[in-house]
């Protein structure tokens, strides 16, 4: 039991710590975010707080829950996007950190039901094509179990495009705003600030040419893999 006591204590340091850069990257105003990680064995999510104020943010508010989302530690009620966390990590084997934010120009595009497509290397380096908007969610999935359908419909989106969420690690929800994964909280956090900035150059990209077309399969091939994959070479060893 010691070494899940020190394993959670650890996981909600770097959860409260993940949290905090979605402020020091200018991700979020006011509490509008949250960042989650998934145990090493699997068992438990940590998540942030609801509603706690990034400036009183200390790795004692973060929550612990099981999978079915029951608090195991913690005296504060989760993030209330906890369900939809929960969906993402039995989706998406490997994915061991989940983030949503509501970042500016990620969460214009969600508004406007756009994805958000590949138009140089700097996207290329990070989503290996398109990031996908989900569709709407219906009536009666948003009245029902809001939060777990919005898990599901961003599940159903990459499965139905066959999409492979390893090397797309990201998605706007259709008007709402912008969830991005990793294999850690830190580097989902990362896809994140990626996705928005990918976003934003977007945005200049159809000032400057409304007509531009995506980066050839080609360019995008050569960046993505030279950063992930077997062939990587990218960075040092």
């Amino acid at each position: 039991m010691k070494g899940s006591e020190q394993m959670l204590q650890e996981l909600k340091e770097r959860v409260c710590l993940a949290n905090l850069d979605l402020t020091r990257h200018g991700l979020v105003v006011l509490t509008w975010g949250n960042v989650s990680a998934l145990s090493e064995d699997g068992s438990y999510v940590v998540i942030k707080p609801s509603g706690v104020s990034y400036s009183e943010m200390k790795p004692e508010h973060m929550v612990v829950t099981d999978l079915q989302g029951s608090v195991v530690e913690g005296g504060l009620r989760p993030s209330t996007d906890l369900l939809t966390h929960l969906e993402l990590y039995r989706a998406f084997p490997g994915v061991r950190g989940v983030v949503h934010t509501h970042s500016r120009f990620a969460t214009a595009l969600a508004q406007v039901e756009c994805d958000l497509p590949c138009y140089g290397t700097t996207h290329a380096d990070y989503f290996f094509g398109a990031v996908p908007c989900t569709r709407n969610l219906t009536p009666e999935e948003i009245r029902e179990a809001y939060e777990k359908n919005t898990g599901l419909v961003i599940a159903e989106t990459f499965q139905k495009r066959g999409i492979d969420p390893l090397a797309v690690p990201a998605v706007l929800v259709c008007k709402h705003g912008p969830f991005a994964w990793g294999p850690s909280p830190e580097k989902a956090v990362e896809n994140a600030l990626v996705l928005d900035e990918c976003a934003h150059m977007a945005l200049l990209t159809r000032e400057f040419r409304p007509g531009a077309i995506p980066a050839p399969q080609s360019i995008l091939d050569k960046h993505y893999y030279r950063k992930h994959g077997a062939g990587a070479y990218y960075g040092q060893k």
